[in-house]
């Protein structure tokens, strides 16, 4: 009899975790709450880079001159249309994940879970009821933003990143609290679209992550102060108040870095909207986790071994349910749910972070994978560091997109590549042959050896190749 295994949750790691056992020979059956495709398809990734291409297309509308292009007329956004397009785009990706399902001959339960004791799970819906058993049990039931309690969402002036995607109307003035990933996305996606935005970060820099190198994070600062976003730093949102139609925002020294006083003082900014984007919380609370002694944090995220394994046994968990302690990211979550659904099955298959590509949706883009040149020092590495700029070859000039530059970490005397850090266009596409290189503990003098077509954008892998053998040709 094939083993019975049920995932709760529809996104890029559950849906993708139920292919992969259902290959293997399980019975498998998926539980969705709401649409198929979790944050990614329905609040996340997808629909942010919806807006971002109309950002861009926008963009190399108004700057078609620069080309030698006439364009008549004002080009403007219709934010009614743009999210017409989007939700065509979503609803044909939906249909494609309920298609694989279907071909796979994983079935399918629409409705809210809770897990019951004896390995039960009753899922309720509006057409009523059901109870459904198993034998292995995978937890893929992601996150959400995070709300702070002295300004809770309200949809209207208060925004989370959910909020945002759906705006009937472009604000004129933006304040955005959290520098991170989805805020620095969201500054450039809104700033593109002609509002007024100021960042407010508590740590020290744009993207204060420690994957993130910090000579990227100096980079984006500077674009971001050529597009005229504010970005202010050191700072958090200490109150909210409505005021002549719009919001008065409270800044006051944060509690995060030690010279925090070095900051500019305090201050009021106003603004149209204010949009929150500090952070997630897991879609853990009323699963009924306690029925199965499943451990979490205090915040409710699930702690899992580097199989996937839960403290309860046969139950894996997976993607962002996981929390910040692993990798939040869409691409994650599906190989988390791979290794996941061979092991349930009777796999041996261990998880490894070691590799994980980060890409940023920012203008310019920014990517990353591996060790930053500060982690492979902290790591005892005797470490190079070598760079090269996006402006030095042909292809960036060609398409006008200049910023930039990509860096690789190497081991010094071996030449091992540790990490690449790309700033640049189209970075999260060029990002993959960095991941090959430290997936594969590759050398410089391999990827110096490996011809690239010119003129591509990715010549700069090669060119700061040459540059990390002291041998340098264009810049």
């Amino acid at each position: 009899m094939a083993a019975r295994l049920v995932i709760l949750g529809g996104g890029p790691g559950g849906y993708v975790a139920a292919i992969r056992a259902a290959g293997l020979g399980a019975a498998v059956t998926l539980v969705e709450r709401a649409r198929l495709g979790g944050t990614c398809l329905n609040r996340g990734c997808i629909p942010s880079k919806i807006m971002k291409t109309a950002a861009e297309h926008l963009e190399a509308v108004r700057n078609a001159g620069s080309f030698g292009l006439v364009v008549e007329g004002e080009a403007r956004l219709d934010p009614a249309a743009l999210q017409e397009r989007k939700e065509r785009i979503l609803e044909s990706q939906r249909r494609g994940i309920a298609g694989l399902l279907k071909k796979n001959k994983v079935r399918l339960v629409q409705g809210e879970a809770r897990i019951e004791e004896g390995r039960v799970l009753v899922v309720r819906s509006p057409e009523g009821e059901e109870t459904l058993s198993w034998d292995r049990l995978i937890i893929a039931t992601g996150s959400r933003p995070l709300q702070i309690s002295a300004f809770p969402f309200d949809g209207r002036r208060i925004l989370s990143s959910d909020d945002a995607l759906s705006l009937k109307e472009i604000p004129r003035s933006l304040v955005i609290v959290g520098g991170g990933v989805i805020g620095c996305e969201f500054a450039c996606i809104f700033s593109s679209f002609g509002t007024a935005v100021t960042v407010v970060e508590a740590l020290a820099r744009p993207l204060p992550l420690p994957s993130v190198d910090e000579d990227s994070s100096k980079i984006l600062l500077r674009e971001m102060k050529k597009r005229k976003i504010r970005f202010i730093a050191r700072r958090v949102v200490a109150r909210v108040e409505e005021a002549d139609g719009g919001l008065a925002v409270q800044l006051g020294p944060s509690p995060f870095v030690p010279d925090a006083g070095k900051a500019p003082a305090d201050s009021v900014l106003t603004a149209e909207k204010l949009l929150v984007c500090v952070g997630r919380v897991p879609n853990t609370k009323g699963l009924g986790l306690a029925a199965l002694g499943v451990e979490t944090d205090g915040k409710g995220w699930i702690r899992v071994n580097d199989r996937m394994e839960s403290s309860a046994a046969g139950v894996y968990a997976i993607g962002d349910v996981l929390g910040p302690e692993r990798v939040m990211l869409a691409h994650v979550a599906s190989h988390e749910g791979i290794v996941a659904a061979q092991n349930a099955l009777g796999g041996s298959e261990v998880m490894d972070y070691g590799a994980v590509p980060g890409a940023i949706f920012t203008t310019p883009e920014v990517a990353g994978v591996g060790l930053t040149e500060k982690q492979a020092s902290e790591d005892g590495w005797e470490v190079r560091s070598d760079t090269f700029l996006f402006r030095n070859i042909g292809k960036s000039q060609v398409i006008g997109e200049i910023a930039g530059q990509v860096k690789i970490v190497s081991e010094r005397g071996t030449g091992r590549v540790l990490g690449v850090h790309m700033i640049g266009p189209r970075v999260t596409d060029l990002i993959t042959e960095g991941v090959l290189a430290v997936q594969t503990e590759c050398s410089v003098s391999d990827i110096a050896r490996s011809i690239h077509p010119h003129p591509t954008l990715s010549e700069v892998m090669q060119e700061a190749a040459y540059k990390a053998l002291d041998r340098g040709i264009h810049g």
